[in-house]
């Protein structure tokens, strides 16, 4: 009489388990692969990030200034404060000289310190001194004020991702219109003019 082999337990189950997780990590990084993919072919622009401080109040301004930085008249370029931005419209731009995209855009921002209707100031984050008065010197020079940020506790409470970063601020200290990265001809003529014009309509 032959007797039947008592089951054996399935001895794979372990080893696929193994396999499973083995393989987990490279599953979770093609998920993610996938939706950064679909992002950047959503054709949405990723560097218009939108900013929480949009229609409040700007932050207080009190920064100490850029030590050698001079006017175009010759005298000690003013400190970036309330004061000198108070009635203006105002464009608050935030720029390093070890920044790449600071430079590709300085063009604009110079170009935009010529409009009558605008004032230009800078908020220089944690740059050495004589860097960025090197930068100003070779490119040149479009703020009326200019504030140092070593630390960047002031890029904290303004909100910023990184640089360069531009803020719009209307004559009576709200933010207007906020852009994360560099300004090109695209971003200007589609996104800051028509803040500028829709700024001064209103006022």
């Amino acid at each position: 009489m032959t007797t039947t082999p008592a089951p054996q337990p399935d001895e794979r189950r372990p080893g696929a388990l193994r396999y499973l997780l083995a393989a987990l990590p490279l599953l979770i990084f093609v998920a993610l692969a996938l939706i950064f993919w679909s992002q950047l072919n959503s054709g949405r622009d990723i560097s218009e990030i939108p900013s929480a401080l949009i229609g409040t109040r700007a932050p207080k301004l009190d920064l100490p200034p850029l030590e050698g930085a001079t006017t175009p008249a010759g005298q000690p370029m003013p400190a970036l404060t309330d004061t000198a931005v108070k009635g203006r419209l105002t464009l608050v731009n935030v720029w390093a000289s070890w920044c790449v995209p600071c430079r590709q855009e300085h063009p604009i921002i110079l170009e935009l310190s010529k409009d009558p209707r605008l004032t230009v100031v800078g908020i220089n984050y944690k740059d050495r001194n004589d860097n960025a008065l090197r930068f100003l010197g070779e490119l040149g020079n479009p703020f009326s004020a200019i504030g140092t940020d070593p630390h960047g506790k002031a890029a904290i409470d303004w909100g910023v991702y990184g640089i360069p970063e531009s803020f719009l601020v209307a004559a009576d200290g709200t933010i207007l219109y906020k852009r994360a990265g560099p300004f090109d001809e695209r971003t200007l003529n589609e996104g800051l003019l028509p803040a500028i014009e829709k700024a001064l309509a209103g006022s």
